[in-house]
């Protein structure tokens, strides 16, 4: 779509109490494919009630995504770790469509202004520590549904031990994603792309190759647990001391059962 096909667009979802309306993810990056879906974020008004039109639409074959932000969460985008790496990256490239009295051009100018402070850092460390401390339940799914055999259990197991393990590390290094995309490359660029941790991951995906062929299912879940115990390892301070029992002790159950398996002996 072209500036003014997507100006047009923008108009369907503007009301009273929105400030401005951009436009993210690819069709603000110009690298949209054919069902990449049109991200439209429009920032309203503080005390705004609910407006019509959030949510998901198909107009002229397109998927378009509508999103509602208030200025209370705006504010978090630059002050939560958490917001930060899933927000700022991608508001550097968004393109206005629609921008009263430049809501939007202060937001951006605010995301090419930010910076990762000593203060985020600290939020970032806890919550990856926490995060370690969650998806330990999936780490025990992984090695029980190794036990039994069961496609179930590592499936549902493999969901933290990929996407989980990967926002980790994404939060504790400060990744500022440019979209949802670019979380698989560009978390292995930050840890380092030919580092055990991205390898073993690769692996845990399914992407990556065992011995020359994609890997089994056993085999991923075996990376990933092999990817939990490096994610520890490469987090090592962050790690709370209220959390470091726990986080030990699962690392210490793995090791005991798949050291030998995910190291290739």
């Amino acid at each position: 779509m072209n500036r003014m096909e997507l100006e047009r667009l923008a108009r369907n979802f503007d009301a009273p109490d929105v400030r401005a309306i951009a436009l993210m993810g690819s069709h603000a990056r110009g690298d949209a494919g054919p069902y990449s879906d049109v991200d439209l974020v429009r920032f309203v008004a503080a005390g705004a009630g609910e407006l019509e039109g959030a949510g998901s639409h198909l107009i002229d074959g397109l998927l378009v995504v509508v999103s509602n932000v208030t200025p209370d969460a705006v504010e978090r985008w630059f002050t939560q770790a958490a917001e930060a790496v899933t927000v700022v990256g991608g508001l550097r490239q968004a393109q206005p469509l629609l921008d009263r009295e430049g809501v939007f051009a202060a937001i951006q100018a605010r995301a090419h202004a930010f910076v990762w402070t000593p203060d985020l850092q600290a939020q970032a460390n806890a919550g990856a520590s926490e995060a370690m401390v969650g998806w330990i339940e999936e780490a025990h799914k992984g090695l029980e549904g190794l036990r039994r055999q069961d496609p179930g259990r590592m499936l549902n197991g493999l969901f933290g031990l990929t996407f989980g393990l990967s926002r980790v590390m994404q939060l504790q290094r400060g990744v500022l994603l440019t979209g949802d995309n670019g979380f698989y490359a560009e978390v292995a660029q930050a840890v380092g792309p030919d580092s055990p941790w991205a390898q073993l991951r690769a692996v845990a995906f399914g992407v990556g190759e065992v011995h020359g062929r994609p890997p089994s299912l056993r085999e991923r879940v075996v990376a990933g647990l092999g990817l939990y115990v490096a994610t520890a390892e490469l987090l090592g301070d962050a790690i709370l001391p209220e959390h470091r029992p726990l986080i030990d002790a699962t690392v210490q159950r793995i090791n005991n059962s798949v050291e030998r398996a995910y190291h290739g002996e």
